[in-house]
């Protein structure tokens, strides 16, 4: 597998990770202060605590969340490096061509 494939597929992860609502909840939650994984299910109590914890190894296999161990608490944080991938490779460019078109309107 080549590089670019191995990224294509880590990309495919972050996808399918920020398809579903709840997980993008729990990504804002995180976003706002890093939690443990019984406050993080107390955000949520409208899901039961298994389905919370599937939705947070699907972030988890994504790299968007890290985990850490402290005593019996496992403290959870936002990872922003592969949003930042995914915006460096699909929105950045974008971008960048809409403001060059501007800056041609304008000029």
């Amino acid at each position: 597998m080549t590089d670019a494939e191995s990224k294509g597929g880590d990309d495919d992860l972050v996808f399918k990770a920020l398809a579903a609502p709840l997980r993008r909840r729990m990504l804002d939650a995180l976003k706002a202060e890093p939690l443990t994984t019984g406050a993080l299910c107390a955000r949520f109590p409208e899901v039961d605590r298994t389905t919370v914890l599937q939705h947070l190894r699907v972030l988890e296999r994504a790299e968007l969340v890290t985990g850490r161990k402290i005593g019996r608490e496992r403290h959870l944080s936002l990872a922003p490096l592969p949003i930042k991938r995914i915006h460096d490779r699909w929105i950045g460019e974008f971008a960048r061509a809409a403001v060059d078109l501007l800056d041609r309107l304008n000029g």
